[in-house]
């Protein structure tokens, strides 16, 4: 983590708590030696999940919270993103629509439902092993792309998510998420069909599916792509 995101992360209190992991040369040690540190071990993951559960509790409420630019002054609710909080798929779009800005949870609309249909082609389903977000969590007014300023105001949050979830591999929905995360300005297709990295974490892009709503027959490209997720997520087993 460089100086500037740990100032950031500083400044909203979200800093993760980073623990230690066990010594496993320890356990050559006596057979009553090898039992206490299963104990500890055992008491110890308790303590991580307790932690991690009040750090998942902080960030929203931040987020919740969060005035930190003019976003917040239009929004009806944050989205601060839905799933399951250890998944192994990590799905990012740009930012909420209407619906989302309406009922606080992102992906709810005809562009969600689409989503849905997507993850059930590779045996996937919405909050089962896959967490959805967006760069921000609030909408830019007339479903806009978010500024450079608002989504860096937003990173600090989307960095703690990342952080906790602990993804095996990040699908980026769009051109939006997919620059804002790789920190460039290429095309959408000229990012596709390769695997990028986002903090160690393998990143792959495809379309939005607002945009596929729109752009029917590019939905054979996005199939190309949720199969090559797929075979990617394939091989990190």
């Amino acid at each position: 983590m460089n100086g500037r995101r740990a100032h950031r992360f500083k400044e909203l209190n979200l800093l993760p708590v980073w623990r230690q992991k066990s010594n496993h040369s320890e356990r050559d040690a006596q057979s009553q030696e090898e039992s206490s540190s299963v104990l500890y071990s055992a008491e110890d993951n308790q303590s991580i999940e307790e932690s991690d559960q009040a750090a998942w509790l902080r960030l929203k409420q931040a987020v919740t919270d969060c005035f930190r630019c003019q976003l917040s002054e239009t929004r009806t609710h944050t989205v601060f993103g839905v799933g399951d909080e250890n998944a192994d798929w990590l799905f990012i779009g740009e930012g909420p629509g209407a619906k989302e800005d309406e009922t606080g949870e992102p992906f709810v609309g005809q562009a969600g439902k689409l989503l849905d249909q997507m993850l059930a082609a590779i045996r996937l389903k919405r909050g089962d092993n896959v967490y959805i977000t967006n760069i921000v969590k609030c909408r830019p007014p007339g479903n806009r792309n978010p500024s450079l300023n608002e989504a860096r105001q937003c990173e600090p949050y989307l960095i703690s998510q990342i952080e906790l979830i602990k993804p095996k591999l990040i699908v980026a929905l769009g051109k939006v998420a997919a620059q804002n995360l790789l920190k460039c300005d290429d095309s959408i297709s000229s990012l596709r069909g390769k695997v990028h990295y986002f903090s160690n974490i393998p990143l792959i892009v495809t379309y939005h599916p607002a945009y596929l709503l729109r752009s029917l027959p590019e939905k054979a490209k996005a199939w190309k792509d949720l199969c090559f997720a797929n075979a990617t997520m394939q091989s990190l087993k």
